[in-house]
């Protein structure tokens, strides 16, 4: 199984440390969205119109207090099924 196989409701975690590209409305360009390895659920699976075999996943990723922060849009190579193991 791997990212493409998963669901609305299931578990994923940040591969890399994903940053706002300036695309979110009202957001702020840089800013740190969720850090590699945070736990989140995707709530929504779509395409982008001018590429649509590209998969584009809605996640609400955990804050330190586990409470789900806004949707996220991440492609594919942001997400992963694995958490990351800290040392």
């Amino acid at each position: 199984m791997n990212v493409e196989d998963l669901d609305i409701g299931d578990v994923i975690y940040a591969a890399n440390t994903i940053i706002d590209d300036g695309s979110i409305p009202d957001g702020l360009e840089g800013e740190i969205l969720a850090e590699a390895g945070t736990r989140g659920v995707i709530t929504l699976i779509g395409y982008v119109e001018e590429e649509q075999a590209r998969s584009v996943f809605l996640v609400r990723f955990e804050d330190k207090d586990m409470n789900l922060g806004s949707p996220v849009g991440c492609w594919v190579e942001d997400l992963t099924m694995e958490p990351k193991l800290i040392n």
